[in-house]
């Protein structure tokens, strides 16, 4: 069974930069991003463009920005949240430092832990060390 990342986030650079972060620490899941909550809910219910199981597993883990346009990241942790074929997947929120506050909401949704706008590959890193088991690792040369 693939162990996918689903990355839920609009800036292009924020999310290149996370996949960057992923790979340094190491980390081979395959990473398969989409910009908007109402795209996410499409591939997490397997409708249209991500129907092919195959290409477009269940993740194993999620990371969500809270601020997407449209379906905000809270209106999409309350709809998963309601979904029992996503239990089990680990979410991880990524806030930025003024959305600080709003963490413990994210928790109340689903959310293990978060990572902070702006991240850097350690903080990456300490999430990957932190939660055992969902993560497929790159043999060392």
């Amino acid at each position: 069974m693939t162990k996918s990342i689903l990355q839920i986030e609009d800036s292009e650079d924020d999310a290149l930069l996370l996949q960057l972060a992923f790979k340094k620490a190491g980390v081979a899941n395959p990473i398969i991003t989409v910009s908007t909550g109402d795209e996410a809910i499409c591939y997490l219910k397997g409708e249209g463009a991500y129907a092919d199981r195959d290409q477009f597993p269940i993740p194993k883990v999620i990371l969500v920005d809270l601020k997407l346009p449209g379906l905000s990241g809270f209106q999409l942790l309350e709809w998963m949240k309601r979904q029992p074929h996503l239990k089990g997947i680990l979410i991880f929120v990524i806030t930025g430092h003024h959305e600080i506050g709003q963490v413990n909401r994210a928790y109340a949704l689903g959310a293990r832990s978060f990572l902070t706008k702006p991240f850097d590959a350690q903080d990456v890193a300490n999430l990957v060390k932190a939660f055992k088991g969902f993560w497929v690792f790159n043999r060392p040369d």
